[in-house]
């Protein structure tokens, strides 16, 4: 190949070629990995956390060094800066993949170094293999969209409430049973009329800064309680027909998927809520992927002549794979004569303890996929009773 010849082709491969770049992403600072299609270095910058004007400007560089119009693209890991950066690159033409960083592949020395340094370089090969066809060498975040990732905050709201209120609840008995009263509880309504003239058991006065923390916890509880309050009104909002009038507490924007939901016996307000902003607002594709995003896919563990099951993966979302299994249990008792019932206690029979959590993790794995047909195809569960 003469000279005329090589700078044909790298010009080619200039043209053809891509700017990629991974972000490691901190509160005060990100380090940007860069690898331009002219060189095989990656080059390292770092920029203030959170200017992302510097980080456009960055890349203008980056282009205008290459002297091409080629195509940037990007990646940094889910975390705590949430979907923002993403949605800020988009909008700027970057192409951009939100990394799962548990699905990434790391060394198993006993002692590996770990900087922001060699997170950024690790993330620039992840994104080339991946660019390259190679799309299992991690697992891409479906981003959803501001409207779908605003419908979750009632929901997780309820359940930091529902924390608050047990905290609160627990420290006002151990404040009480300190003095051994045990006769208040504080999750009964009026439990603060007993508090004037209360005495100790043993008969002597009540201490009095004990008597005023545990009336600073008692305010502390009715604002928790007063704000669930709020929001399960919020909530039952979500699941009511749009054409019924409301409580004005209960107005606002009905979700349709929680509403079709509840037309299935068993399936309440608070399960058919969450069920509809954390699992059913995504598209999948077939039934393996609504439990692998739930965490209740097996996980068997075959090497050699070992061979034995370690439960189900436990990498889906949480909080919806705690409702599906309480929905599994509500779902036996309030419709026994659906196939779904009939399968489980085929199985369990009267069996207890260990066996029949195992059938009723199955069950609720079963029932997630049946759900997911209903809303999809409108196919009601064999047996299931609908309002």
């Amino acid at each position: 190949m003469d000279a005329s010849d090589q700078a044909e082709h790298a010009e080619s491969t200039v043209a053809t070629g891509r700017i990629f770049a991974a972000l490691e992403l901190s509160k005060s600072a990100w380090v940007v990995a860069m690898r331009l299609p002219t060189t095989e270095k990656v080059s390292l910058f770092r920029i203030a956390g959170g200017d992302i004007e510097q980080l456009y400007a960055l890349f203008a560089r980056a282009r205008d060094r290459v002297g091409h119009a080629v195509e940037i693209c990007s990646c940094y890991e889910a975390g705590y800066d949430g979907f923002w950066i993403h949605r800020a690159l988009i909008a700027r033409g970057i192409e951009n993949l939100v990394l799962d960083s548990s699905s990434i592949q790391v060394s198993r020395r006993g002692r590996r170094v770990k900087t922001d340094r060699t997170d950024a370089e690790g993330l620039i090969r992840v994104l080339m293999a991946y660019h390259r066809g190679e799309h299992d060498v991690a697992q891409v975040v479906q981003v959803p969209s501001p409207q779908e990732e605003d419908a979750k905050r009632l929901l997780r709201s309820r359940s930091n409430l529902l924390r608050e209120r047990i905290r609160h609840s627990n420290r006002i008995g151990g404040l009480l049973h300190l003095q051994g009263i045990r006769r208040i509880d504080p999750s009964r309504r009026n439990w603060t009329a007993a508090l004037p003239n209360l005495r100790t058991a043993d008969g002597s006065a009540f201490p009095p800064q004990l008597m005023r923390e545990i009336r600073r916890e008692a305010k502390l509880l009715a604002t928790v309680q007063a704000l669930l309050a709020e929001v399960e009104a919020e909530i039952a909002g979500m699941v009511r027909d749009v054409n019924k009038r409301r409580h004005p507490a209960q107005r606002g924007h009905s979700h349709a998927i929680a509403t079709k939901l509840t037309r299935i016996r068993g399936v309440g307000q608070q399960s058919a809520a969450v069920l509809a902003t954390e699992v059913f607002y995504r598209g999948f594709n077939n039934r393996r992927e609504v439990a692998s995003y739930m965490g209740l896919t097996p996980t068997p563990y075959n090497s050699g002549s070992m061979e034995r099951d370690q439960g189900i993966s436990k990498a889906g979302n949480r909080r919806a794979r705690t409702v599906a299994i309480e929905l599994a249990w509500i779902w036996v008792r309030n419709q026994p004569g659906s196939k779904l019932s009939q399968w489980f206690h085929a199985r369990a029979g009267t069996a207890s303890g260990r066996l029949r959590r195992i059938t009723i993790v199955a069950l609720a794995r079963k029932l997630m996929v049946a759900l997911w047909r209903f809303l999809e195809a409108g196919v009601v569960p064999q047996g299931a009773i609908v309002r």
